[in-house]
């Protein structure tokens, strides 16, 4: 029984590192990620000081089909005042002829377009420009054609974010359930930058949003001069702007279940790639050091397991409770994430991954660096975001 607990020199040393990288992995998932869950009963008592009139921009290329079958939830949200601008980015499907007959049905409708042949680096953020232009209140939220709301108290729980101070609401569009390992990819991924840019708001220091859910004052977009600093990306209408104009003093978060936006399921695998190509591009241009302190985090698990299996493999050799003690560390920092994600994913209103965890742990990682390679080999490319 003494020797039990006799480990060599090189046990100790790895047991060392074993248990510095589980602690660290301990922290980001305690402290870090949990944070939106801790904080959710403060986020529930929030009342507003006034109702603020809203128009909701939504931004829609041959989109018809969602059109049809998303926008009613927009148009009979239970709110006081607000309207509805949607932007049609040069459909060629029936998106117009919907839209028509929608506009009949609802007044506080209204949408706009923009010419297919009309030249411009981004469309997008040329439509989110025209949109916002159009609007006829001060208050702007966005969504988009594949997305609708989880119940009619949308803009109510969105509004209900904003003080004096406040400038931007930060929400959460969950992923909708789907079968297959592809779409369980996508959803654990959206949940992931949900929970981080969430978090970090929570902590005072945010760094970005997701335009399917996202309000900002009209008044500040014209205050940053629109998009005018990423004009050479396709992407950043929502991350780059937010990251450039969100501080800790004028952004709120708010992910009660009555404020989550849903979006449809993606199709096809490319489109989804193309999504996360773009999305690197303007990464490259956050300020702050909120993205690596998130990259670190699969850095420090694989390290984690590096020390693990060394700490295993040196035991078989020498003391066996060395390969034991850091099996059971590995074991508990993943089933703590297991938890963390499993409840985030519940409080989210998006269906929990945790069956697949431990095959996306793995098959995240290689994904990312996938996208990074497959960045470097499209050049100056990834600027435009081509879907088709």
């Amino acid at each position: 029984m003494e020797n039990l607990f006799v480990f060599t020199p090189l046990e100790i040393i790895l047991l060392i590192a074993t248990g510095f990288f589980f602690l660290i992995q301990l922290l980001y998932w305690l402290v870090t990620y949990a944070r939106p869950l801790r904080k959710l009963k403060k986020i529930r008592a929030s009342e507003p000081e006034q109702w603020q009139a809203i128009s909701v921009v939504v931004y829609a290329k041959n989109e018809s089909e969602n059109l049809r079958k998303h926008l009613p939830a927009l148009l009979t949200q239970d709110y006081p005042e607000y309207e509805v601008v949607v932007v049609n980015d040069g459909s060629t499907d029936e998106s117009d002829e919907v839209l028509k007959t929608l506009e009949q049905e609802y007044p506080h409708l209204y949408h706009t377009y923009i010419p297919e042949d009309v030249k411009y680096l981004s469309r997008k953020k040329l439509a989110l420009t025209v949109g916002i232009k159009a609007a006829k209140h001060k208050y702007i939220l966005f969504t988009e054609a594949n997305c609708e709301p989880l119940t009619n108290r949308w803009i109510h729980s969105i509004a209900k974010a904003y003080r004096p101070d406040t400038e931007i609401v930060l929400g959460f569009c969950a992923y909708r359930y789907n079968r297959g390992l592809k779409h369980q990819l996508i959803a654990y991924d959206n949940l992931l930058d949900g929970l981080q840019y969430l978090s970090s708001a929570l902590k005072r220091h945010p760094f970005t949003g997701n335009g399917r859910n996202l309000s900002y004052r009209k008044e500040l977009f014209f205050e940053h001069k629109g998009y005018q600093k990423s004009l050479g990306l396709h992407a950043g209408d929502d991350d780059l702007f937010i990251n450039e104009s969100a501080n800790r003093e004028n952004t709120k978060v708010t992910y009660t279940p009555d404020s989550i936006t849903q979006m449809s399921k993606i199709e096809r695998f490319r489109v989804w790639r193309e999504m996360k190509v773009s999305r690197a591009a303007t990464q490259r241009y956050y300020k702050g050091t909120a993205l690596t302190y998130y990259r670190l985090e699969p850095v420090t698990h694989l390290l984690l397991l590096l020390a693990t299996v060394a700490t295993i493999v040196v035991s078989l050799s020498g003391n066996w409770l060395a390969g034991v003690i850091a099996g059971v560390l590995l074991l508990l920092r993943y089933l703590t994430k297991a938890v963390i994600l499993h409840k985030s994913a519940k409080m989210l209103q998006q269906k929990p991954t945790t069956v697949w965890l431990f095959l996306l742990e793995i098959i995240k990682p290689i994904f990312s660096l996938y996208t990074r390679i497959y960045r470097l080999f499209r050049g100056k490319n990834d600027y435009t975001f081509r879907l088709s």
